[in-house]
């Protein structure tokens, strides 16, 4: 995974905006991107199923398997790594996430989703 210095970061949101165990959608550049909490870790995937471009923020967040399905048609990527379950060679998206005081930040461009994209949510970093 590329380290925070080689990446740039957009605010998206502060702690709290996103309930444990949900998802929100933010626009990062010329994506959207999103955003899951689960036990007080936060996940950033392309918000957008590759199947048919549903929006996977409004997914069936699993927290137990770290998954979320699309609303659509069922499609089910771990929140991890960005991979689709039901065939692990293929990944959407993964972006970087970073606590800045109460904000969380989202990396601009994706990340090489072999690494995991989380930062805990009572950690403050400072840039």
């Amino acid at each position: 995974m590329k380290s925070d210095s080689s990446l740039e970061f957009v605010t998206v949101a502060r702690v709290g905006e996103i309930a444990e165990g949900q998802a929100k959608a933010f626009e990062v550049g010329d994506q959207v991107v999103a955003v899951f909490l689960h036990g007080e870790k936060y996940y950033a995937i392309d918000d957008m199923c590759p199947h048919m471009g549903a929006s996977l923020a409004t997914g069936h967040f699993d927290v137990e398997q770290m998954n979320v399905a699309c609303p659509w048609h069922g499609w089910r990527f771990d929140v991890r790594d960005g991979t689709w379950c039901d065939n692990r060679r293929i990944k959407t998206d993964v972006f970087a996430v970073r606590l800045v005081d109460d904000e969380i930040q989202i990396s601009k461009n994706k990340i090489n989703s072999s690494g995991t994209s989380t930062v805990d949510s009572g950690e403050d970093k400072q840039s």
